[in-house]
């Protein structure tokens, strides 16, 4: 977490949580969810305003964390901005390089894959030594040759069972 926010923690400890606002979709995007987004319907359905500003998108993967509940959000200054999730709370960016890929998280963080599933819908996920995450879809040239190359075994997820399975939640409500 960034200093500025460990200072905004202690200066004001008990700062009501945020929800709805602030979400991650199957690419790795951003987006913010005003009212008028809300009101239009749910994520992923309707997605808001992609967040293209920079230095926000760093800012923000540099303070997203999950709570002891799997709900991950966004530590704004003194505020937890929960996100929802389209897929999962990891997108993977996987590149081919001989004899293995390489693979990073969408906020740029490498990892090392632990399991490979693949979900009803034909999408790819890993775990890794940061957590669970889908395979950016234009990567999958790349993933499948992980695959081909026995590298990677995928095997069958219910996409409706991955939260539960890998400790995540899509969705956080409030009290949640």
């Amino acid at each position: 977490m960034d200093d500025i926010v460990l200072a905004a923690l202690k200066k004001w400890p008990n700062v009501p949580h945020c929800h709805g606002w602030l979400a991650l979709d199957a690419r790795g995007d951003w987006y913010l969810r005003d009212e008028s987004a809300q009101r239009a319907g749910p994520f992923p359905q309707v997605k808001g305003s992609r967040i293209e500003h920079l230095k926000l998108r760093e800012f923000i993967e540099r303070n997203y964390l999950a709570d002891a509940h799997g709900c991950w959000f966004f530590q704004n200054g003194p505020q937890r901005v929960y996100v929802q999730l389209e897929a999962t709370p990891w997108v993977w960016r996987v590149l081919w390089r001989d004899p293995a890929p390489q693979v990073r998280s969408h906020t740029g963080a490498p990892v090392q894959p632990r399991g490979c599933w693949l979900d009803e819908a034909g999408r790819l996920f890993l775990d890794s030594t940061l957590g669970f995450g889908i395979v950016h879809s234009q990567d999958m040239v790349d993933a499948a040759q992980a695959v081909e190359a026995g590298l990677w075994s995928p095997e069958a997820l219910s996409f409706e069972q991955a939260p539960g399975r890998f400790g995540y939640v899509l969705d956080p409500q409030p009290g949640s």
